[in-house]
């Protein structure tokens, strides 16, 4: 598991190992490691830690020079620690035989002993007192084969500004690849919030743990690839801030039905889903909980809907309204669902049942529930929910999910392209197997049956939420295997597979 942490309780948990550790230890370790990625993203793409690559953006394949000899490396160098591990890790990369020259952002409030080595190691210094922008310091940056962003640390709120953001323009422009200390300089570690000029980083090589904006959009798009030093943290780390399953954590939450299984212990979902404008959406929806492993679906909805479910899944068991629905153990509702059955979806809703609430249930929400509740919005949606502006939602995506989690006393999972899960209790996950072939019509319905699913089988929403998504993403990535620019039909498809191939991994753990 993935795991991010406040900038409060990393500097705590720094405060706590400083005391144990001589004088400039901590940044040795962490410059140490920084110059260490720089060294192997040098080498080539193959020589690149295989932790590089967790967003599953593809591999770094650029610059290959075969080393750091003779290659060009520029810092960006502002006040304070973040500086300081810049300059460090220039030094070492100097003495490995790269030309590295720094751009100062301020000479008055330079880390000194950081400066002083990098000068001993033959770094050279590009700004002068007047300013950083000098015609050298330009030139720099745009021929590097590396700029190393060490503006700004953990603590940088509101954005860059004047030669800071200009320089942060141009390197991401200009230059070759992008590599921020920590975190790319101005976005917000806490939130994922991007509030004025930040870094576009290739890479990030964070220190200690991960923080919280490198996961969350829109800061998580900024970061690029994340590695992560290990600088000796861990056991003075509260409970992270934020959570990301990954595939062993996914697969050992997968139900798995023991021998004395029936479909009551595997789980029986209620469905109300679809509608005679929008069918389409009662197929995915209940094909999704039928391959999410439901031991039963019961479709509620309009005669012909139902005669359509059934044909293309003989399995499930239909009824015409939730009234006449009998003994399900959680429901999903409001996939497809259009503006005329709202009190089926308020009777669901006041089953006390677990509930998943999709699309238009989301319009019948009661001002409390009092049942087990995952809630599954685009921004969009959860804009309306909330009376916000969508694009607000965007950029303070975990801001609005928390506000939701706690106005409805609901699990809500915010979708996007780092879906968040986020629980009434605080807890937040963040999915990583996001990818554009989710981006098609009826994919949330899709997720919407495999969340009920999980549901139904017992998990609590905070689970069901967080390993519907990530099945969700794996299937997507599966179907964009083969089908180039899939329908949610080839991601419903995929779902099977997905599921075995995440089972049987862990399974040789």
């Amino acid at each position: 598991m993935i795991t991010a942490h406040s900038v409060a309780d990393v500097r705590a948990a720094e405060s706590a190992l400083l005391a144990t550790l001589p004088d400039g230890a901590l940044m040795q370790r962490a410059a140490a490691g920084l110059a260490a990625v720089c060294a192997r993203i040098l080498r080539g793409a193959d020589n690149a830690s295989p932790g590089m690559d967790w967003r599953g953006g593809g591999q770094v394949t650029r610059p290959a020079r075969g080393g750091p000899y003779g290659a060009r490396v520029v810092l960006l160098v502002g006040s304070g620690d973040n500086g300081g591990d810049a300059l460090w890790a220039g030094a070492r990369l100097a003495r490995r035989g790269a030309r590295v020259d720094a751009v100062v952002l301020r000479h008055d409030r330079v880390h000194e002993s950081g400066l002083s080595a990098f000068l001993d190691a033959g770094g050279r210094v590009l700004s002068d007192d007047d300013g950083p922008l000098t015609p050298a310091a330009e030139q720099a940056v745009r021929k590097a084969d590396i700029v190393l962003d060490g503006i700004l640390g953990i603590g940088g709120k509101g954005g860059l500004r004047d030669d800071a953001a200009y320089l942060a323009a141009l390197a991401s422009a200009d230059a070759g690849l992008v590599i921020a200390v920590d975190l790319p300089s101005g976005i917000d570690a806490d939130t994922g919030e991007t509030p004025g000029a930040h870094v576009r980083a290739d890479v990030t090589v964070t220190f200690g743990t991960h923080k919280v904006g490198l996961l969350i959009d829109p800061a998580a798009e900024a970061a690029g690839h994340i590695e992560l030093v290990d600088i000796g943290l861990g056991p003075y780390l509260p409970r992270p801030a934020v959570e990301m399953l990954e595939h062993g954590d996914v697969a050992a939450r997968i139900p798995v039905p023991g021998r004395h299984a029936d479909k009551y212990r595997r789980g029986v979902l209620g469905m109300l889903a679809g509608s005679t404008r929008y069918r389409g959406a009662a197929l995915l929806s209940v094909g999704g909980a039928v391959h999410g492993g439901a031991g039963m679906v019961r479709y509620a909805g309009p005669r012909e809907v139902s005669a359509m479910v059934l044909e293309r899944w003989p399995e499930a068991v239909t009824a015409p309204d939730v009234e006449h629905t009998d003994r399900v153990q959680a429901w999903a509702v409001g996939s497809g669902l259009g503006d005329d059955r709202g009190d089926e979806a308020e009777a669901a809703l006041a089953s006390g049942l677990p509930v998943l609430v999709d699309a238009d249930g989301l319009r019948h929400l009661p001002a409390e529930l009092t049942c087990p509740a995952l809630l599954t919005p685009h921004a969009g949606e959860l804009a309306r929910m909330l009376d916000v502006d969508r694009g607000d939602v965007e950029a303070r995506r975990l801001h609005h999910a928390r506000e939701a989690a706690r106005r409805w006393g609901a699990t809500v999972l915010l979708k996007g392209s780092t879906t968040l899960v986020v629980s009434p209790d605080g807890r937040v996950r963040v999915n990583s197997t996001g990818t554009p072939a989710l981006a098609t019509a009826g994919s949330g319905d899709v997720l919407a049956g495999l969340g009920g699913a999980l549901l139904a089988a017992g998990l609590d929403p905070l689970d069901a939420g967080s390993v519907a998504a990530h099945i969700h993403g794996v299937a997507g990535q599966v179907a964009a295997g083969t089908a180039g620019q899939p329908a949610a039909s080839d991601v419903l498809d995929a779902v099977p597979g997905a599921m075995v191939s995440l089972v049987a991994a862990h399974d040789l753990l």
